[in-house]
């Protein structure tokens, strides 16, 4: 039987397998080429199409792929030349912040740290400091020794009339004596008229010493009338002098303690004894003669005072600590004229004592009827003190002996 002819007409059946699988392979195919291609634009971005890529076609390749990812994907009516490129951001770096926890203990870091030179620096003033104030301890432990502040009490208490002389005194001596080791020693020249307290301050000087030293060897008095009555015995007077105030400083060395050497009337001291004393003044003495303390009472500048204290009676009160200018003048004068006398004077500190008013007269019978043994009743300490020699002054009256008949008169009650 013959087939039956085809119906040119009617659509020929077609095999479903082969016609379906070649698109799905061709889209694979065409995925895996886009990633292969997007991955190398990632990794190599100034790579072009030419570089191993092959020819490019039409629809494919990297730029392609760049104008397909640059298209929006949504819509929107700006064409894709007008979207503008996107530049990467740099990415700011922070910076590290110490964080301390509140529970734990705060340590700062290593790179805050102070270094060994700081600890050590530290460490040299604390040293040097510590040595400062062994240092300051040292000089009031020296001064302690002599108990100044009693010797000043005692100086107010017993001395009348003399404010301004025992205040320079006691600063000098609190001065050279807050330290051991000294350049040269301590020359205290006492000048004044007759019986304004002279010989009294060195008495009390040399009684306090020998009680705060505990041996009397230490303190030397020297009286030009009793220790060198013939001008002629000069030289031998120098020797013995010397010799003197040699085994003085020598023992005082020994000890570690300050002597002190009290010439009384040095007006009346031969001019090879003045020398003497100039000599043992001298830097190039050995250093035990440097630590020594000398009290010179004279009358040498008596009445240089005396002028002083009357052309400056009209002022209210008298010259004393609260005038600095008019002291200032008087030691001046003095030490001008003490110089002229002997070179020994040239490196003396200069105290001036002043005349004493007839109040001071007053106050020195009380005192001395207090100590004979009379009861110091004021009218008669004023009716004694009428008695004497005054300058009568712009009102003021200043005794012209002082105190220096004082102690007869009592003893003639």
């Amino acid at each position: 039987m013959d087939p039956e002819p085809a119906n040119p007409t009617s659509p020929a059946p077609r095999a479903r397998g082969p016609y379906v699988i070649a698109p799905v392979r061709a889209v694979l195919r065409l995925r895996r080429r886009v990633f292969v291609l997007r991955k190398r634009s990632l990794l190599q971005p100034g790579l072009g199409s030419d570089q191993g890529l092959g020819p490019p076609r039409p629809g494919c390749g990297p730029g392609a792929l760049r104008a397909d990812l640059a298209q929006p994907k949504f819509f929107t009516f700006d064409g894709p030349a007008e979207l503008a490129p996107r530049t990467p951001r740099k990415r700011r770096r922070r910076s590290r912040v110490v964080l301390y926890p509140e529970a734990s203990r705060r340590c700062r870091p290593r790179a805050e740290r102070q270094s060994r030179a700081q600890r050590c620096l530290l460490l040299l003033v604390a040293i040097v400091g510590f040595q400062v104030l062994n240092a300051i301890e040292n000089l009031d432990d020296n001064a302690q020794r002599y108990d100044l502040d009693g010797l000043e009490k005692a100086l107010q208490r017993a001395v009348f009339g003399q404010p301004a002389a025992v205040s320079r005194i006691m600063a000098l001596l609190r001065d050279y004596l807050a330290t051991h080791v000294h350049s040269r020693p301590l020359l205290l020249a006492l000048h004044g008229p007759s019986g304004v307290g002279k010989s009294h301050v060195g008495r009390l000087l040399a009684r306090h010493f020998r009680a705060v030293l505990e041996d009397g060897a230490l303190v030397l008095q020297y009286h030009a009338q009793h220790h060198c009555p013939e001008p002629h015995a000069a030289q031998g007077c120098r020797a013995e002098l010397a010799r003197r105030v040699a085994e003085v400083v020598a023992q005082a060395e020994a000890e570690e303690k300050t002597p002190l050497v009290v010439l009384d009337e040095a007006e009346r001291l031969p001019p090879a004894l003045l020398d003497e004393l100039h000599g043992l003044l001298q830097p190039q003495r050995a250093h035990h003669f440097h630590n020594a303390i000398y009290v010179l009472l004279s009358g040498v500048g008596g009445a240089e005072v005396t002028r002083f204290v009357l052309q400056n009676a009209s002022r209210a009160p008298a010259p004393g600590p609260d005038d600095t200018a008019a002291e200032e003048e008087l030691r001046a004068r003095l030490h001008a004229l003490l110089v002229r006398e002997h070179p020994l004077w040239s490196s003396a500190a200069v105290v001036p004592f002043l005349l004493l008013d007839k109040r001071d007269v007053v106050s020195c019978f009380r005192d001395e009827m207090a100590g004979e043994g009379f009861f110091p009743e004021q009218a008669r300490a004023e009716r004694l003190a009428d008695q004497l020699s005054y300058y009568q002054v712009s009102g003021r009256e200043f005794a012209v002996t002082g105190c220096k008949q004082v102690v007869a008169t009592v003893n003639l009650l």
